[in-house]
């Protein structure tokens, strides 16, 4: 390699560094609106899962109401909504995601419902039915109501046993982990008792008033909806943030790389003048 392939090598690391750089301060911002939308949701959501847990608790309730999502339907095959991007550039985004869905899911018996290209290109490779895609529309968050309607035609119809929803649950901007949660059927929840540090069962019994079959519904309607809601938001909040830390590595081995590539041409430089000095004292002499 000579100094103007060196140089002209150097050039073009450059410019891709400022690609790289531009990237991760574009991931950042949306990093830092989709972290703080993902963090107030959850509070929301804790709210309502204690909610639930106290509604469910009321032994009287369950008995006059016939929620079907209560109880485990006859299907022996199991749904799960898998969400991912459309892009890529987000370092080990994806393929933690997808190695969870293998490690943990009998792709036998499961049929998908994706958000998100990627995951479409995944379920795809596996030869696994896809019976909705929702990653054309955009943003995601408003495919929720679109997304419900699906699980609650399949599941009351008693196509399936098990809904489950898989993604990847941002924990901070350093770190995002693949998650898979149980959403159907709603057979026991479960709160913690912040004293003991202990998970118990909530136990109480409620006079409700509307009815139970009333208010039961809705209720759980929405908690599903959330649940849904919660899981895309932390799934935009995480690929923002590994592709920030993506392109953040990026640009940190390109400055590495063009202080490599100027070191070298200075001693091809270096080289090539003293070549140059040696062949003109050779000539005078």
């Amino acid at each position: 390699m000579n100094f103007r392939q060196v140089r002209k090598k150097a050039k073009t690391v450059q410019n891709v560094k400022k690609i790289t750089n531009a990237m991760q301060m574009v991931s950042a911002v949306k990093m830092r609106k989709s972290q703080r939308e993902a963090l107030e949701g959850r509070e929301y959501r804790a709210m309502l899962d204690e909610v639930i847990s106290e509604v469910l608790s009321s032994k009287s309730m369950l008995k006059e109401s016939k929620i079907p999502w209560i109880e485990t339907t006859v299907g022996s095959r199991s749904l799960c909504i898998l969400i991912s991007s459309n892009k890529g550039l987000c370092g080990s985004f994806h393929s933690y995601l997808f190695k969870e869905v293998l490690d943990k899911q009998d792709l036998t018996t499961a049929d998908f419902i994706v958000i998100g290209k990627k995951a479409a290109e995944f379920i795809t490779r596996t030869r696994t039915k896809i019976i909705a895609d929702f990653s054309s529309q955009i943003p995601f968050i408003d495919n929720v109501s679109a997304v419900f309607s699906v699980i609650e035609e399949r599941y009351v119809s008693g196509q399936y046993s098990k809904v489950f929803v898989i993604y990847n649950k941002f924990i901070t901007s350093f770190k995002n982990e693949p998650t898979i949660e149980k959403l159907l059927p709603i057979t026991e929840i479960k709160q913690l008792d912040k004293e003991n540090k202990e998970i118990r069962t909530a136990e109480a019994d409620y006079l409700l008033e509307p009815s139970g079959s009333d208010l039961l519904k809705p209720l759980i309607d929405d908690y599903l909806k959330e649940k849904i809601r919660g899981a895309i938001r932390d799934s935009e909040a995480a690929e923002h943030s590994a592709r920030m830390m993506a392109m953040k590595s990026a640009t940190d081995n390109a400055t590495e790389l063009i202080f490599n590539l100027t070191l070298l041409g200075n001693k091809l430089r270096q080289t090539q003048i003293t070549n140059e000095l040696l062949d003109m004292v050779a000539a005078t002499s």
